[in-house]
């Protein structure tokens, strides 16, 4: 079994982007679950949602509290919350930033190594007029990264269910989708 967690403000796309992620990854034959926690319900307050996927029925119906891959859509996040908690040994952190993935070279420590990967997709969201200038919607953006970062789930898959999904501007977000995919930067810390 593979367990995301997303990280997010509401308003930002993080259950859209599990429920996305779900729904490509079905359709590339895995059983799949998906859900959000909310705390505050209000925009801009932080939320996590959360995706498995399975080559085998999911029989487990909890909160994913040991994920092997945290998607951070706001690194602003990362003063508040504890995004590394529970996260497997050797995991990947793939996060919303225009800085290298070597200045998050602490996080790989923390979780006793592993993948860790940066793609600035508020600018790709920004590039294709996805929100605003002041709340930019990144959530597509950050699965392209996710396709090429963690490749169990097909960028195939992912831009045709965006292209079905998304709520508005499909053509757009699945243009960001490509975009991060080409964009990302990653590097394995030991």
């Amino acid at each position: 079994m593979y367990e995301v967690r997303f990280h997010g403000r509401g308003g930002q796309g993080a259950v859209t982007a599990a429920s996305i992620l779900a729904i490509a990854a079905f359709k590339d034959g895995y059983d799949v679950q998906s859900f959000p926690h909310f705390g505050v319900e209000r925009r801009g307050a932080p939320v996590m949602a959360f995706t498995r996927l399975d080559d085998k029925k999911i029989e487990i119906k909890t909160q994913v509290y040991s994920p092997d891959c945290v998607i951070v859509l706001d690194t602003n996040l990362l003063a508040t919350v504890d995004v590394c908690k529970g996260i497997k040994k050797g995991g990947t952190i793939i996060l919303n930033s225009v800085k290298d993935p070597a200045d998050f070279a602490d996080m790989a420590k923390r979780i006793g190594g592993g993948r860790i990967a940066t793609v600035d997709a508020t600018s790709i969201a920004l590039r294709h007029g996805l929100g605003s200038k002041t709340a930019p919607i990144v959530n597509t953006a950050i699965l392209g990264a996710y396709a090429k970062v963690v490749g169990n789930v097909s960028l195939e898959s992912i831009v045709d269910t965006v292209r079905a999904e998304a709520p508005a501007k499909k053509e757009e977000n699945a243009k960001a989708v490509e975009d991060a995919y080409n964009e990302v930067k990653e590097e394995v810390f030991g």
